[in-house]
């Protein structure tokens, strides 16, 4: 089970199911020589931060071993937001995916149909075609 777990958080951590979200700065502070004051919007962004090769080195490979063990540092995985505004389905929606993920692998062989379909973003990356692939009842 943990396998499927690590591919799962890989995957969340390559596509997010959340862009990153907005704060109200509620005091003023300085960030790397810029000044923020008090009351200014700031945006923080899910993507940027799973491929941050400061915390997550190789960041765009697919590596599910970088969640074995103690896994990333904390804050530097959240792709269901982080702290008390954490979405509220967010283990509704991994009990989900780790489901569709065990049925798809016990149950079915399958394969793409377009083999080297082209990823776009807009604003998720997604397949070009939809990502067609053919099952195969075992």
């Amino acid at each position: 089970m943990r396998g499927y777990l690590n591919v799962a958080c890989e995957v969340l951590r390559l596509a997010p199911p959340i862009q990153g979200a907005s704060r109200d700065v509620l005091t003023d502070f300085m960030y790397e020589g810029f000044y923020i004051p008090k009351g200014w919007k700031i945006y923080w962004s899910t993507h940027s931060t799973h491929k941050n090769p400061e915390y997550f080195s190789e960041p765009y490979k697919f590596d599910p071993s970088r969640f074995e063990g103690r896994g990333p540092a904390p804050y530097t995985f959240v792709p269901f937001g982080g702290g008390p505004r954490m979405c509220p389905g967010k283990e509704y929606a991994r009990l989900e995916i780790l489901v569709f993920m065990h049925n798809l692998v016990k149950r079915f062989k399958w394969e793409k149909l377009i083999p080297n379909e082209k990823i776009v973003v807009n604003p998720m990356p997604i397949p070009e075609k939809g990502l067609p692939i053919q099952l195969f009842p075992y």
